[in-house]
């Protein structure tokens, strides 16, 4: 029979719950950065901006290591049960998504990089547009995972399709482009990789939206768009 925790227990378990969430705002914080400095990067045509992006992930992956050993130790110490279990079990899935953030920012800083040794397109523009709204919604999922907010998560899922929508008019755009003058292909390809990346960086924040309402309501809403509207 497994006996109740005592508060001080559960107090202690309450104390590296907020620490553990305090560590992946800071994971994300720095994953996020990093998306930006790659894109300010390819703005600006800074070359040694994109390099330091691009070896740069050492930091990303000793957070994910440390908070990893954090929520490993909590489950065993703690043994928690219910809303607290999920709570550990979706930090550990936002931190793995996180850490993918950071290697899709190495990838854009690579990818920009040959770029620019390409030759610019107009069309980076949308690139630009498609960051904003991937950093925005990684910052906010996560502000939902701390205050276990459903609408600023909702939010989130929402912001979804206007990344997807960019994305898919890039790829329009570039391959009218191609079409019409090949000597951009080169330079169109980057951009197409280039908005792969974002858009996956938009579906890791997905990712974390979607572990809050596992976590406040106990719902896995992953798949449900795919069951509501059938292809």
């Amino acid at each position: 029979m497994t006996m109740p925790a005592s508060p001080h227990a559960k107090a202690h378990f309450f104390e590296d719950v907020a620490l553990l969430k305090q560590e992946l705002s800071a994971e994300g914080r720095l994953v996020s950065q990093r998306v930006a400095r790659a894109m300010r990067g390819l703005a600006e045509q800074d070359l040694d901006l994109l390099d330091e992006v691009a070896i740069g992930d050492v930091e990303v992956n000793a957070m994910q290591m440390a908070i990893d050993d954090r929520a490993f130790k909590l489950l065993a110490l703690h043994q928690p049960v219910a809303v607290d279990l999920r709570v550990i079990v979706a930090a550990m899935k936002i931190n793995s998504d996180l850490e993918r953030v950071g290697d899709l920012a190495v990838n854009l800083a690579e990818s920009a990089r040959r770029y620019l040794a390409s030759g610019r397109l107009p069309e980076e523009e949308l690139l630009r547009r498609m960051s904003e709204i991937a950093e925005t919604m990684l910052e906010n999922a996560l502000q939902a995972f701390v205050s276990g907010n459903l609408g600023v998560a909702q939010a989130v899922l929402e912001r979804d399709d206007a990344l997807d929508s960019l994305r898919g008019q890039v790829f329009r755009r570039l391959v009218d482009l191609m079409t019409k003058n090949p000597s951009t292909v080169n330079s169109a390809l980057e951009l197409m990789l280039m908005s792969r990346h974002l858009e996956r960086i938009g579906d890791h924040a997905t990712n974390v939206a979607e572990d809050v309402f596992f976590v406040v309501a106990g719902e896995d809403i992953r798949h449900h768009a795919a069951a509501e509207n059938p292809t």
